[in-house]
């Protein structure tokens, strides 16, 4: 039986590594819009998939971001610069793809755009501090989708939106992780939908990668404002030594970040380029053999782990 067992798998993993390594046709003809190509897995993918010969429209936040990007990259690529928490500018860059794209559609879209911070205990923070990261990493992901979604039906293309293993496990405390649920949320329901016109939705779902986002040295700036405007009764409530620990605990965070993240930028150029993608992909092996598995475990156990590595408020029972 267990024979059957391994054939069967070694089987799976046989077919299934031949049908990824199919590749679409006429990759020079498609166009793939990127948002967030300032730095990070925006900027790394823009170059890595403008390199392979697809035609590449970059969404930048600053002007500053599309000069660096063009002066790296062939004359096919070409930029924009994009807020996706003004509708207007959404509007716009959606008008500015449609002129590029013309009768071929939009072949792919990848949400990419992304902010963390501010990243605290959930009491700590003002409805404005989760707005801050809802409109980039959701809302804004949505506008983008919504104003495009015509056009990457037209070319039967690719949504590739860049969720997180936070998305699968909740470890912290502010927007971030509740915008990532979201983004996983709105492509599950996405990807059904478009089903049925050909389109198909994948999400990047990285573990800890170190980008100019998780820069630590920002992590701990903003956490020690976040604090410093506490309310007195959340200060005593705390304490100076949880403030501490927290502190503590984020500067060791950095040497656990993975700086490979062509491991990122891969799975990505494989949603776009690949005919058989991938609904869900997980890079680094914190995300495979951690934080993935933690998503399937009871939610008793995920919290026992949870405070085992947590300290106590001042003021806990």
């Amino acid at each position: 039986m267990w024979l059957y067992l391994a054939a069967l798998t070694g089987l799976f993993y046989i077919v299934r590594w031949y049908r990824e390594r199919q590749v679409v046709s006429h990759l020079p003809d498609k166009y793939v819009f990127i948002t967030g190509c300032d730095s990070g897995f925006g900027n790394l993918l823009a170059r890595q998939l403008d390199a392979r010969g697809l035609r590449v429209l970059a969404a930048c936040l600053t002007e500053k971001g599309a000069k660096q990007l063009r002066g790296q990259t062939s004359n096919r690529l070409e930029t924009v610069t994009l807020d996706v928490t003004k509708t207007d500018s959404v509007t716009s860059a959606a008008q500015w793809v449609k002129e590029h794209v013309g009768d071929r559609g939009l072949w792919g879209l990848v949400n990419n755009a992304g902010v963390s911070m501010p990243i605290a205990p959930n009491e700590w923070l003002t409805k404005e501090d989760f707005a801050t990261v809802l409109d980039v990493n959701l809302l804004g992901l949505i506008d983008v989708t919504l104003n495009l979604l015509p056009l990457v039906r037209k070319a039967r293309g690719r949504v590739v939106n860049v969720s997180s293993i936070m998305g699968r496990v909740s470890l912290c405390g502010g927007g971030y992780s509740i915008s990532k649920y979201g983004v996983e949320a709105f492509s599950d329901s996405l990807r059904r939908e478009l089903s049925y016109f050909g389109v198909k939705v994948s999400m990047i779902e990285p573990g800890y990668f170190k980008t100019g986002m998780t820069s630590v040295q920002r992590l701990i700036k903003n956490l020690q404002e976040i604090w410093n405007r506490a309310k007195p009764e959340i200060k005593q409530i705390y304490g100076e030594k949880f403030f501490a620990f927290y502190m503590k605990a984020t500067e060791l965070m950095e040497p656990q970040y993975w700086q490979d993240l062509p491991l990122v930028t891969d799975c990505m150029e494989h949603a776009l380029i690949a005919c058989h993608p991938r609904t869900r992909y997980s890079p680094g092996w914190d995300a495979k053999l951690l934080y993935l598995p933690m998503s399937y475990m009871p939610t008793f156990l995920v919290d026992a782990l949870f405070y085992l590595g947590s300290p106590r408020p001042a003021k806990a029972l």
